[in-house]
């Protein structure tokens, strides 16, 4: 039977495994994945290869003047795997420095960032099929996807999730600094004035500080299949 596709908004706090998720279930579903966090990143890479972000400011008058100039694409290589582009530029390695990680959790304070990206991410949405993470996709993005999950971890496990991650791709972080970071951006993005992190009414939370990807990705499957079964007998 061909099932109507529907939206689904993935939210919850960093490295919370949300992309993970999504990308799985988009996968399973034939589904298209939007990586909301790269396109924030994105933003942050091409502000600072402007210069535009310094230890202690953003130049919020240039970004404003330019944010029109960032095309942000996805494309999938190979491998099925699916990589982020600036402007036509593959830039999936240089947006996950812990450098770009800190000017997107800055520059997606600006509302006029998050208005400009939310616009594009809105119009892909608009034909359904969607599977999107992020801070504010079930309370801002998308209010009407029909699924909605959060998720969440203690700050710890999350910081070492992050930490390993970074030591895989052969950098040398301290954990003590990976942990304050994790924190402080917790600070940011429920605190921020435009669109804060926050659980949406009707999401399904799942802490899964104590559970595995494959545990994850069954319980999301469940829940969907259990929206659709529902869809299906209305």
């Amino acid at each position: 039977m061909h099932r109507r596709k529907i939206n689904i908004a993935v939210d919850g706090y960093s490295s919370c495994g949300k992309s993970t998720i999504a990308k799985g279930l988009a996968k399973a579903l034939g589904y298209t994945y939007i990586d909301s966090g790269a396109m924030y990143r994105a933003v942050a890479l091409f502000a600072l290869r402007s210069g535009w972000i310094t230890a202690g400011e953003i130049n919020e008058e240039q970004l404003k003047k330019h944010i029109s100039d960032i095309v942000i694409t996805f494309k999938t290589n190979a491998q099925g795997e699916q990589e982020t582009y600036l402007n036509g530029e593959k830039v999936e390695r240089e947006i996950r420095s812990l450098e770009t990680a800190n000017g997107a959790s800055r520059v997606s304070t600006l509302p006029f960032v998050r208005r400009e990206l939310v616009r594009q991410q809105q119009l892909i949405g608009e034909s359904k099929g969607v599977v999107m993470d992020g801070r504010d996709i079930g309370t801002v993005v998308f209010p009407d996807a029909e699924l909605k999950l959060f998720l969440t971890a203690s700050p710890e496990v999350r910081a070492r999730r992050r930490f390993d991650e970074m030591k895989a791709r052969g950098e040398h972080p301290l954990f003590a600094e990976v942990l304050a970071n994790v924190k402080e951006r917790d600070l940011r993005d429920t605190t921020r004035a435009e669109s804060p992190l926050r659980k949406a009414d009707d999401a399904l939370e799942l802490d899964n500080s104590e559970i595995g990807i494959d545990e994850q990705l069954q319980w999301a499957m469940e829940k969907y299949h259990t929206l659709t079964a529902q869809n299906e007998q209305h």
